[in-house]
This record gives C-alpha cells, structure tokens and sequence, in this order.
C-alpha cells in the first residue's frame, strides 16, 4: 500500500475518461505532465488546463499536448482515500487515456492493484470494513432493493449497530474483569448475574435477527427464485417469455418439449425475480424427459415462490400433491388459456387463484402484482439492516454461539473469567465484520470512565 498509485476509473470508449491519482506525491506528480502547478492547489478545487508530455520539439515549446482536461484537488485527510489525491477528466480516447496513464507511471505513479483505492480508504480509516465491502455491492447493485441495502450498509447503518452491540458487551467484559482484579474478596460482584442474563439475551435476539435476514438479503441479492409448474403443454414457457418480453424458452404443441430448467431474471417494482421454468410433470418412459421432471421437483425445493400452472382444474389427487411439494412456499395457482376455455368455476381448488392469458398477456399485471405481494418484501421497508455478506452472516452465526454458551454458564454458575473469554470471543467475531480490533486498553479505559477503583 505504499507509493503513489493511479488508475482509470471508467470505462474506455465513452465520450469521458476519468483517472484516478492517490498518494504522497499524488499532486507533484501531477504537476509534472498539467499546465498548472498543483502542489499549492486548495482543496476541493477544479482546474482547466492541458495534459502535456516532454519533447524535443512541440508546441507549447517543448511540449506535446495530449488533451485538455479538467483536474479535481482533495487533500489529506478529506479525500476517499484519506490521502492527497486527484482525479482527471478528459476525452475517453483509448489513445488518450492510455497515454496519461503512461505519462503518470513513467513520473512515478505505479498502476493501482484491483480494490486498492478502496483498500486505502480502510486503512486509513475512511471506512470500516463492511462499509468498503459495501462499495462493491453498490457497484454490483441492479436494482433498487440491492441499492438500498449496499447504501445502507456503505452510510454505517450496519457498523452502529455493530458499535452499539459491542458497547453493551464491552461493558459486560469490563465488569466481569473488573471482578478478578478484587479475587480476593470471593462476595463482591460488580456484574449482576440476572442482569447480565437479560442483557445477554436482548443481545442474542438482536444478533439473531441481523442473521435471519440474511436469507432475505442473498433472495434480493441474487433474485427470488420462483418455479414455473405444471403438466406438460398448459403454457408454461410462453409465460416465462411473456414475463421475459422475450422469445426465451421454445413453445410448442408437442408434449415434453421442456426437458430441462431455464432461468432468466426480471424485474418487478425494483425487485429482482428469478424465474425457473421447468419440465412438464407427468408420467413419461422418456429417460431424458424424466430428469428433466426430476429437476422441476428440484427447482420447486429451492423456489421462494411456486407458479402452478393450470388450463383446467386438476383433479384431488394433483391438488394434494403440489399442495405437498409447496408445504413451505408461497404458492399461486394460474389459470392460463381464459382466451379459449370456458371460465367455469373450480370446485375442487378451494384457495385463490389468477386467471390470464399468457398468449395474449391477458392479466399479467395483476400475476405479476400477485408475485410480488408473495414475496412479503414489506421487511425492505421497516428492516434498516438487512445482511447480505456471507462472511457476515458466519460471523454472525459465530457470534450466537459464544452467547449461547454464555446463558448456558450463566445457567451453570461458572466463574467470572470463563464468562469473560466467551463476551470477549463475541465481541472480537463481531469486530471481524468490521475490521476492528479490542484491546486491553479498551477494557481498562472502559473501567476508569464509569468507575471509580480507588473509593
């Protein structure tokens, strides 16, 4: 992480090209190939100048120009990296951009390594390390669910409530270790067993919530899943390409057509929907089509959501079986084909079901309403934290289980300084998702704030 490092930071062919500088000699460097001196630049300043390159001959004299650009100044310690840095705008010529990278390395810029900028920033302690993660799903976020979660996480609403559990468990581990320091007197306690029984407990929900919604998070993250079903030729593929506004799966009148899944993704209100469509379920000879039924059965096991497509009402038997293999899902029945069947009412099918036509996208607004309403995604809006990482969620999971065995020598009544090694083995799982670190001087400047050892 030492010297000064530059890179391009968008891509190459666009009408702009931005280049990125960072480090001690950011702005000497600069200077050396812009038409202005940057080193006594204000921060936070824009200049207009030209890019220039050393020659025998040229015009200005000694000079090539290669582009005019515009250069933003930050300075340490209020730039992203944390240090002097500045960024160059110009014309996103292949040519052009690779000629400034050329003339910023060959002036003593090396070219960054991939996440270095980011990298620096947490080093320097612009960011924690869930937030620096946190920038590459924002840069990877594709809708507006994904968006909002990587910009909660990357404004620190994750990290304060990560700060707040480690405070209350800061304080517990304090004064258990406060306790060994009187060892000699065994009567005195400083920690209340059943108030850090309670504690403990309110902490392991809270815990225990951040890591349940990470099932949610990784649904959002990568598109909730959602199984087309149902008997061979009732139309399920023509609604996927209907859903898809593309002619993704084939169609045919030939039964078995579908013999293995297909997956594409769309969109519903800013939410990614993944959606399988799978091999008609029926008795077959065919080997091929048979595992093709067989991954159908796979992909309702997976679904969030199950779409169980009907061209007419199934008999009790049919019922009962996708009723059993959706048991935990959340299940739509849709009646297709209303453009040539008869409307007429199911007797056997008790629960709601939706009627379109997906030859002619009769009702797929309200399918596709239906669909989103299953996926009770109301949590977007009351949740503020949502864990989306899987390195945070087994740390988080890590984290339970120290609490637990906490409650369980609580439980016990096991000595203070076993108690003690499980809060601290909490409170560094939890400091892993950020990057922190507990010290001793930590626990004893927690000591000395809220007690007075010498009374």
């Amino acid at each position: 992480m030492n010297g000064t490092i530059c890179a391009l930071a968008t891509a190459p062919g666009g009408a702009l090209g931005i280049i990125r500088i960072s480090g001690p000699q950011a702005l000497e460097i600069l200077s050396s190939i812009f038409t202005k001196d940057l080193t006594t630049a204000l921060p936070n300043t824009i200049h207009y100048g030209h890019i220039v390159s050393t020659v025998s001959a040229g015009f200005p004299a000694g000079h090539e120009v290669i582009d005019e650009a515009l250069v933003s100044v930050f300075r340490a310690p209020h730039s992203y990296t944390g240090e002097d840095s500045a960024e160059i705008s110009c014309h996103g010529s292949r040519y052009i951009l690779n000629k400034v990278l050329e003339l910023l390395v060959e002036n003593g810029c090396r070219m960054a390594e991939p996440g270095e900028y980011t990298m620096r920033a947490y080093l320097n302690g612009k960011m924690d390390l869930s937030q620096a993660e946190a920038v590459a799903d924002l840069i990877a976020s594709n809708n507006q669910a994904t968006h909002q979660i990587a910009m909660s996480q990357l404004r620190g609403h994750f990290s304060s409530r990560l700060a707040q559990l480690r405070e209350q468990l800061l304080k517990l581990t304090s004064l258990l270790e406060l306790e060994l320091d009187f060892s000699d007197h065994e009567d005195l306690e400083f920690a209340n067993r059943t108030e850090l029984q309670e504690l403990t407990k309110t902490i392991d929900k809270q815990i225990t919530t951040l890591a349940h919604s990470f099932e949610a998070g990784q649904a959002i993250k990568q598109g909730i899943p959602v199984a087309i079903v149902g008997k061979t030729n009732v139309g399920k593929s023509t609604l996927l390409n209907r859903l898809l506004k593309d002619d993704r799966a084939i169609v045919s009148n030939v039964h078995g057509t579908t013999r293995d899944t297909i997956e594409d993704t769309i969109d519903l209100q800013g939410v990614t929907f993944r959606f399988i469509d799978t091999a008609g379920i029926r008795q077959t000879s065919d080997h091929v089509e048979q595992i093709g039924i067989e991954r159908t059965f796979a992909a309702i096991d997976k679904a969030t959501i199950v779409l169980w497509i009907v061209d007419e009402e199934p008999s009790q038997e049919e019922f009962n079986k996708i009723k059993e293999l959706t048991d935990n899902k959340k299940l739509i029945i849709v009646r297709n084909k209303i453009d040539k069947t008869e409307n007429a009412p199911f007797t056997i099918v008790k629960i709601p079901f939706i009627e379109i036509s997906a030859k002619h996208g009769t009702h797929l607004a309200d399918l596709e309403q239906a669909i989103y309403d299953s996926a009770d995604l109301s949590f977007l809006s009351s949740a503020d934290i949502i864990v989306t990482n899987a390195r945070h969620y087994e740390a988080l999971t890590r984290a339970r289980s120290h609490l637990q065995r906490i409650l369980d020598g609580l439980d016990k009544q096991i000595s203070g300084d076993l108690l003690s090694e499980d809060l601290r083995l909490t409170i560094d799982t939890l400091a892993e998702i950020t990057g922190g670190q507990i010290t001793p001087n930590e626990v004893l400047g927690n000591i000395f704030k809220n007690f007075c050892v010498g009374k």
